[in-house]
């Protein structure tokens, strides 16, 4: 569904809007979208079909610049492909993986996702999730680019906000208190808390009935600051707080992307 609005956003733009600029420094419409055809490649490459042809293991620590330097060279070399195929690339591979992901036992370990379970394989549904959520966010981008607003229904955004919010115990971690409930208005009208136990904090959707802190904000709010699209400092002023001001900056200091 998300990918069936991005291509039909895709199918209405002229020439001079695949050269717009977009929220990522130095990237056009056309290379977000370049950039999308090859997280579909990657994917397909390495998890359906494991070929590990290319890939350089690093840690975490590393990953950013490494993939940053690997999506910058996809992007330059596919500037020579027009729209219509690029359009095609989408269309064509987009559902090839969509069935290998069905084909997943999502309770299976699968990659790392950094920003929530660091160091060890994440459950392959989070894996999954991950990925949705940059092919959603970029959709929002090239969205943004071209005034066109939209693919912003509960139904496609759901799970975005669920996502982005397991970041909630990596950005708690030393933080002194027990509880932190975050609800995310209309059209997701649903809150997550985080507790902290013996082991450290988790997450789970729902509220607590007396937090340390609730916090009450946009999910367009919640995504930019998850992506560095805004500041925690510019989510703090669009954030209702009520409780512990220390642990709600804590909280919306969480990233939810690789950096």
């Amino acid at each position: 569904m998300e990918r069936a609005e991005l291509l039909a956003l895709l199918g209405t733009l002229d020439e001079d809007a695949w050269h717009a600029p977009t929220p990522c420094p130095g990237w056009s419409v056309h290379d977000l979208v370049a950039h999308v055809v090859h997280d579909y490649l990657r994917r397909l490459s390495g998890g359906r079909d494991g070929w590990t042809g290319g890939w350089i293991p690093v840690p975490d620590a590393e990953l950013g610049p490494v993939l940053n330097r690997a999506n910058d060279e996809f992007v330059a070399a596919a500037r020579g492909l027009s729209p219509r195929v690029l359009i095609g690339l989408l269309a064509g591979f987009g559902p090839q993986l969509d069935q290998y992901w069905a084909s997943c036992d999502l309770e299976a370990p699968g990659l790392t996702v950094s920003w929530a379970v660091p160091d060890v394989p994440a459950p392959t549904w989070l894996d999954i999730a991950r990925e949705y959520t940059e092919f959603w966010v970029h959709q929002q981008q090239i969205r943004a680019a071209v005034g066109r607003p939209g693919a912003d229904s509960r139904r496609l955004m759901h799970p975005v906000v669920d996502a982005f919010l397991r970041a909630l115990p990596r950005a708690l971690d030393g933080a002194a208190g027990s509880s932190v409930t975050v609800f995310v208005t209309a059209p997701i009208d649903e809150a997550w808390t985080a507790r902290r136990n013996s082991e450290g904090w988790s997450v789970r959707p729902g509220p607590d009935a007396s937090p340390d802190v609730r916090l009450e904000l946009a999910p367009d709010t919640l995504w930019q600051v998850a992506t560095r699209g805004i500041e925690p400092a510019d989510a703090r002023e669009r954030t209702k707080v009520d409780g512990e001001e220390s642990l709600a900056a804590a909280a919306l200091g969480l990233v939810s992307i690789v950096r």
